[in-house]
């Protein structure tokens, strides 16, 4: 049986597709859907949906629902005020080592957020350079708990950069540091793989085995807050539309 053009255009897939707040269907989603794979198309489609309209906040209050944790990092600051989500990659170095973050990026899996913590923020261990390749590499953001430099050229770029500081020196090409490791900070150990989410408000880290769970609490919440905006636009106060009156 031959296939005709007009037949390729009608089973094309529409990557970006939005689904309603109300039609969002997350019964069978994993964190695997994150990314398209031609398999997963409703999956996909479903989550990036909700995930298009949500918040760190409202991602945040979902996890604290569970776990009785934040998932937030609150020295993380965005620096282009980005919005972005996806799996981690790790990475550990030294402030003096940047190197490390350069062999980070060619690991990194495609639609990855590549998280490099550093030991300090004396020296910056990325900035311009190191955003283009990771860009063209199709890694999506790139966290760094220590410090940044290149900043007149990452606030313009179409790449969401995460940072604690800034600092214009560098070190060297080390590459002594290590990749795809379970890495602490505060008392939280993200592991590779875990689900990374990033907007103005900062970031919020989720461990990979909840995240079902917390984007099904996190759709309640997008639910119930939108029910909320229709009572205060209906005349209630807030008081009143969250129930206190």
């Amino acid at each position: 049986m031959s296939v005709t053009p007009s037949d390729l255009l009608h089973n094309k897939k529409d990557l970006n597709k939005k689904i309603d707040v109300e039609d969002i269907d997350l019964s069978e989603i994993s964190i695997e859907d994150l990314v398209f794979n031609k398999k997963n198309y409703k999956n996909y489609i479903n989550l990036k949906s909700l995930l298009e309209g949500v918040s760190t906040c409202q991602i945040s209050d979902a996890y604290n629902g569970i776990s009785r944790r934040s998932g937030v990092i609150k020295e993380l600051k965005p620096i282009n005020r980005l919005r972005v989500w996806g799996r981690i990659t790790t990475c550990k170095t030294n402030s003096d080592d940047w190197g490390t973050s350069a062999l980070a990026i060619d690991e990194a899996n495609d639609g990855d957020i590549l998280f490099i913590k550093t030991n300090n923020s004396d020296m910056s261990v990325w900035g311009e350079l190191a955003s283009t390749c990771a860009k063209a590499n199709g890694v999506k953001a790139t966290v760094i708990y220590g410090s940044v430099r290149d900043l007149d050229a990452l606030y313009y770029m179409d790449y969401p950069i995460f940072a604690c500081d800034y600092a214009p020196n560098a070190g060297s090409a080390l590459g002594l540091g290590e990749i795809n490791v379970d890495i602490s900070v505060g008392d939280m150990t993200i592991q590779p793989g875990d689900f990374f989410y990033g907007d103005e408000t900062g970031v919020v880290i989720i461990p990979q085995s909840l995240f079902k769970q917390v984007m099904t609490q996190t759709l309640a919440i997008k639910v119930k807050e939108l029910g909320i905006i229709d009572a205060i636009n209906g005349g209630k106060t807030l008081s009143q539309a969250a129930g206190l009156k």
